[in-house]
């Protein structure tokens, strides 16, 4: 019985390995492909001018997390690759710093695309994305292959927490009777 638990905890991590590696190499062309679609976007309009992603600091910060998470997922790809150079901790604690800059660059670009399409008509925004929709139809592209990255990176997170934190035991608590034994 206690081989079967064995096996089938070896077959988990082996799965859940490869998994892992999985996702680590799969980030890196998401995270590149998003940042090379956010640099390239621009669009020159006639009435209105020329719009590009540096103008708005949102898509800035999309492009400079993204190229931070894409050096990072091929980094701990290669250190992935040859295990016997990192710790559980240290991909633990990397996987949970990108995965958060990741949310919070989203969360920007999301309010960003949010604006450009629709306009706030309570401060009499009209939506950008009639003037300027090569654009926004970019931006929204890049914004989905962000999306995608990140919830890679999430479950990465989560891999990593695991595999960190389940070489340790529960911590016992002496039972009640111990404690008033004692007493």
């Amino acid at each position: 019985m206690e081989r079967m638990k064995m096996r089938e905890t070896e077959n988990q991590l082996h799965a859940m390995k490869y998994v892992d590696f999985s996702l680590r190499f799969l980030v890196i062309p998401l995270t590149a492909a998003s940042c090379w679609v956010m640099v390239r976007n621009k669009q020159y309009s006639d009435g209105y001018g020329k719009v590009e992603f540096s103008n708005l600091s949102g898509f800035k910060y999309l492009v400079c997390i993204n190229g931070i998470s894409a050096v990072y997922a091929f980094v701990s790809f290669a250190l992935s690759i040859f295990k016997c150079f990192t710790k559980d901790w240290i991909l633990y604690l990397f996987d949970q710093v990108v995965a958060y800059l990741m949310v919070t660059s989203m969360a920007a670009v999301v309010e960003l695309v949010y604006l450009a399409n629709e306009g706030d008509a309570k401060v009499s925004w009209s939506s950008a994305c009639n003037y300027y929709e090569k654009f926004c139809n970019r931006a929204q592209v890049s914004l989905a292959l962000h999306v995608m990255a990140m919830v890679c990176f999430l479950i990465l997170s989560l891999i990593s927490a695991y595999k960190t934190f389940s070489k340790f035991d529960v911590p016992s608590y002496p039972s009640k009777e111990i404690g008033e034994q004692e007493d």
